[in-house]
C-alpha cells in the first residue's frame, strides 16, 4: 500500500506546497488579491477533486477491477473513454467559469476589488480546464493499473518548474512582463497544458501496461466509469459546496474574516494530497482484489488504510489546534486576519481524524464499486455544515465559533454513517 501511495503523496504534497508558495507570493499584492484567490479556490478545487477523486476515481476503479478480472482489452479501451470524458468535462468547467464566475464569486462576499481579482485569476486558471481534466484522468488510469511513477514524475517536475515560473509571471522578470494576480493563473495553465501532452504521449506508447489506442466506443465502458465516478463526483461536489457555503457564511463577518478563514481552510486542502495518495492506493488494491474475488484481503486493505489515514489526520489536526498561528502566520501578519483563521483551527482541528477515516472509506468503497454510503455521508455533512451553519449565521446571527462547531459536528456524523455502513456489511460482505 505504501509503495503505491508514497510516490503520489510526495508529488502531490510538492504540488500543494507550490500552491502555498504561490499564495505567499500573491500575499505581496495585498489583501484584496488574497481574498480573490480564496474566492476562486473552492471552485478550482472542485474541478481538481472531481477530476482526480470523482470521475478519476471511477476511471481508476474500472481499470483496477478489469485488471484484476484479467480483462486487459477493456483496460486499454477504458483509457480512450476516459480521454473523451476529460474533454467533455473540461469544456463544461470552462463554460461555467466564464458564464457564472461573476455570480459565484460575488455570492461569497468581499469587496469589489477582491471580486475583480477573483475574475482575473479565474479567467486564466479555467482557460486550461480541458488539460487539467486530461492530466487527472490519464493519471487516474495509470494509478488504477498500479503504474504510479509516470504521473508522479510528471507532477513533481511540473511543481518544481512552477516554483520559478509563478513569481516570474506575477512580478515580472527580465523580458517577462509583470502580470500580477493573472500571472498566477497563467503559470498553472501552462503547467497543465504541457503535462497533458506528456501523459497522452506516454499512454500512446503503452510502456506502463496501458495503451491509448483506437477502440470501439461502448456505453458499457462509460457506465463502468460513471456508475462509480458519478457518485464519487457527487461526494466531491458536496465537499466543495459545503466549503463554498461555509465561506459565504463567513463572508457575513467581513473581508478580513473571509481572508482568515480562507487561509485556515487551505490546511484542509493541503492535507488532501496525502489522503488522496493513500486513498488511491487503497482504491487500486481493493479494486484489483475485488475484481479477482479476494474479498477478505480487500477488506483488510481498506481497514489498514482507514487506520493510517485517520491517525495521521488526527495528529495534524491536534497540532493545528494547539499552534494555529504557525499556519495562518505563513500568509498574513494582520491580527484581524489571523484570529478568525485560528478560531477555525482550534475548533475543527481536533476532528480531522474523522475527516481522514471518511475520506479513505470513500476510496475503498469506490474500489469495490459501491460508493453509495460515503456519498450519503457527504450529504449529511453538507446539510449540517452548509445548511444548518448558514441558517444559524444568516437567520439567527450566531457568531463564527458556533459556525465552526457545527462544521466539526458534521464531520463526526459523516464518519459515523460510513463506519456503520462498513461494519454492517452494506459496503462489503462481512463473511470470509
Amino acid at each position: 500500500m505504501l509503495r503505491l501511495a508514497i510516490p503520489t503523496i510526495i508529488v502531490l504534497a510538492a504540488q500543494t506546497l507550490v500552491g502555498v508558495v504561490e499564495t505567499y507570493y500573491v500575499g505581496f499584492l495585498g489583501t484584496a488579491s488574497l481574498v480573490g484567490v480564496a474566492l476562486v479556490f473552492p471552485f478550482s478545487m472542485l474541478m481538481t477533486m472531481m477530476s482526480n477523486g470523482g470521475i478519476g476515481g471511477g476511471v481508476a476503479s474500472a481499470i483496477a477491477r478489469s485488471k484484476g478480472a484479467g480483462r486487459h482489452d477493456d483496460s486499454d479501451a477504458l483509457v480512450l473513454h476516459a480521454l473523451i470524458l476529460a474533454i467533455a468535462f473540461g469544456l463544461a468547467f470552462s463554460a461555467i467559469a466564464i458564464l457564472a464566475g461573476p455570480t459565484i464569486y460575488s455570492a461569497f462576499g468581499g469587496s469589489a476589488e477582491a471580486h475583480q481579482a477573483a475574475l482575473q485569476y479565474s479567467k486564466y486558471v479555467f482557460a486550461a480546464a480541458v488539460p487539467v481534466w486530461i492530466v487527472n484522468l490519464c493519471s487516474a488510469a495509470l494509478r488504477g493499473s498500479g503504474a504510479v511513477k509516470v504521473p508522479a514524475i510528471t507532477t513533481l517536475v511540473g511543481s518544481f518548474l512552477l516554483v520559478f515560473l509563478s513569481p516570474a509571471l506575477i512580478f515580472g522578470f527580465g523580458p517577462v512582463p509583470r502580470l500580477g494576480i493573472a500571472g498566477a493563473g497563467v503559470s498553472v495553465s501552462l503547467y497543465y497544458t504541457i503535462a497533458a501532452v506528456v501523459l497522452v504521449r506516454h499512454l500512446l506508447r503503452g510502456t506502463s501496461g496501458l495503451r491509448l489506442r483506437r477502440s470501439k466506443i461502448e456505453w458499457r465502458l462509460f457506465l463502468d466509469i460513471l456508475r462509480v465516478g458519478a457518485l464519487a463526483s457527487i461526494s466531491t461536489v458536496q465537499l466543495n459546496l459545503m466549503v463554498i457555503i461555509v465561506t459565504a457564511s463567513v463572508g457575513f463577518f467581513g473581508t478580513t474574516a473571509l481572508a482568515g478563514y480562507g487561509m485556515a481552510a487551505r490546511l484542509d486542502y493541503a492535507l488532501i494530497p496525502i489522503l488522496f495518495g493513500l486513498g488511491t492506493s487503497v482504491l487500486t488494491m481493493v479494486g484489483i482484489n475485488s475484481g479477482a474475488g479476494n474479498q477478505a484481503r480487500a477488506r483488510r486493505i481498506a481497514w489498514t488504510g482507514v487506520l493510517t489515514g485517520s491517525l495521521f489526520m488526527e495528529v495534524v489536526g491536534a497540532l493545528a489546534a494547539i499552534f494555529p498561528h504557525v499556519w495562518i502566520g505563513l500568509f498574513s501578519s494582520d491580527s484581524a486576519v489571523i484570529e478568525p483563521g485560528a478560531a477555525y483551527l482550534r475548533i475543527v482541528g481536533p476532528f480531522y481524524g474523522a475527516v481522514g477515516a471518511t475520506f479513505i472509506l470513500g476510496f475503498a468503497a469506490q474500489g469495490v464499486g459501491k460508493p453509495k454510503w460515503p456519498t450519503l455521508a457527504g450529504t449529511s455533512r453538507l446539510l449540517i455544515a452548509g445548511g444548518i451553519g448558514w441558517v444559524c449565521v444568516a437567520r439567527f446571527g450566531t457568531n463564527m465559533h458556533v459556525l465552526f462547531a457545527i462544521t466539526a459536528a458534521a464531520s463526526v456524523i459523516s464518519v459515523a454513517i460510513c463506519l456503520t455502513a462498513a461494519l454492517s456489511g452494506a459496503i462489503w460482505k462481512i463473511g470470509h
